[in-house]
This record gives structure tokens, sequence and C-alpha cells, in this order.
């Protein structure tokens, strides 16, 4: 059996990916506020951002936090529409959650049906994401960890969820990021202490891109396109901070009819 380490770096990949997981959660919960507020068209593209920001947040934590793992004995590759799939799963799962929750009539229903779904795509990017994974050797799971990382994960998504219809104060939204972020961050390494390798050392060339070649870069892209969408999101104003505003610059005993 290979030694597996998953924090070859040291705590800055545990570290960073709990922060890009974070930061997803809290991006995605503010958007589902603003959009819960709107209607039409405006509502539509707030959960589009909603989905945008979680999903790439999930994904970008998960192959932030592979950056650290190593298996002794092999190189590791990654195979890259395999990765890339993975993304695509992590956007559209979380945007058919999110979704269920923006526009289901039966709030408690739409809730576990999106938690659910969520939870269950959540899962499918990670194990997606190992599927990737080429090296010297075979990979086996012990089931009952991979079962309690899809628990962790539907559970996950599901108290995300309610947070996003139950909660406004920003302190509020921050908090549920930082415990969102925790659960992902449980998820995907109770997923990883279900893996072993059983290492044939082999001279051949490894199929695929390292995961500097190919996953930093990514990570780094969409790390900055949180941020970036973060500080856009946190910048624009609600809609009730829109009528204080009108209300404040109105002359005073002006009626508005």
């Amino acid at each position: 059996m290979g030694h597996l380490d998953h924090a070859a770096l040291g705590w800055l990949t545990p570290v960073l990916s709990y922060a890009m997981a974070c930061t997803g959660a809290a991006l995605g919960l503010r958007c589902t506020v603003r959009a819960l507020a709107a209607t039409g068209s405006v509502r539509r593209n707030w959960l589009l951002t909603a989905a945008s920001a979680v999903g790439t947040g999930i994904w970008t934590m998960h192959f932030v936090a592979m950056l650290g793992f190593a298996v002794s004995g092999t190189d590791i590759r990654y195979d890259v529409p395999l990765t890339l799939a993975g993304l695509l799963v992590a956007m559209a799962v979380v945007c058919a959650g999110v979704f269920a929750v923006g526009h289901g009539r039966d709030r408690v229903r739409a809730l576990l049906l999106g938690g659910l779904t969520t939870g269950l795509g959540v899962a499918s990017m990670h194990y997606l994401g190992m599927a990737a994974v080429r090296l010297h050797g075979e990979v086996s799971y012990d089931p009952v960890l991979v079962g309690l990382s899809v628990l962790i994960a539907v559970v996950a998504a599901t108290a995300a969820l309610w947070a996003a219809l139950n909660i406004r104060s920003p302190v509020a939204v921050t908090l549920a990021s930082l415990i969102m972020g925790a659960a992902v961050s449980s998820m995907h390494y109770t997923g990883m202490f279900a893996v072993s390798v059983r290492v044939t050392p082999s001279g051949e060339p490894l199929p695929g891109a390292t995961a500097m070649q190919f996953i930093f870069p990514l990570a780094v892209g969409l790390g900055s396109y949180l941020f970036i969408t973060s500080a856009f999101v946190a910048l624009s104003p609600t809609a009730g901070e829109r009528e204080a505003s009108a209300s404040a610059q109105r002359p005073a005993g002006h009626t508005a009819h």
C-alpha cells in the first residue's frame, strides 16, 4: 500500500481550500438573499450568480486541497476532460438546487429536494475529480466512509439552502458561510480518508496533466472570479438600501404619488 499524504504542502492547502469554500458559500448566500427579494429576470440572474459562485467555490476548494495530495512511490496526473466535467457537474447541480429553492412554492419540499440534489451533485463532483486521478497503481475506497461523505454533502447542502431562505443579516450570512465551508471541507477529507492506493512501481509515463500544469492555474482563475464577484455583490446596494437612499434624497415635505 502506498502512503497517502493529504497535506504534502503543509497547512497551506487545507487553509486555502477552506477559504475558497467559505467565499463561495458566502457569495452564494448573499446572491440568494438578493434573488428572493427580486422578481423576473433579475431574480434569475441573481440565482445564476449564486449557483456559479457556490459551484466554483466547491470545485476550487476540492482541487486546491488536491494540490496537497501525494502518494509515496508514484507520481500523480489528472485527466483534463474528467476534471472539467467535475466543474460542470458542480455548477449544474448547484444551479438546479438553487432554482428549486428560489422558485419552489412549497418551501419545505423545495428545500429537501434542492438539498438532496445539490448534496448528491457535490459528492458526484468530488468522486469525478477522484476518477480523474492517474497514478501507478490501483485506487480503492472504504464504502462506509464514502457513504458518510455523501451524507455530509447532502446535510451541508440542505443547511446552506435553509440558510439562504432564512438568513438576512450580513453577520449571520458570514457565520453560515464559515459553517458551510467547514462542512464542505469535512466532506472532502472524509472522502479522501476513504481512499487507499496499492502502488505498482513503473517507469511508464502517466497520461494527463500535473496539478501545477493544469489545476493550479484554473483554481487561481476561478478563485479570482470568486473574489471579484464578491466585491461586486458587496458593493452593489440591495433593494432596501436603494429605497432608503431614494427616500433620503427626496426633498423635505415631498410626497411620492
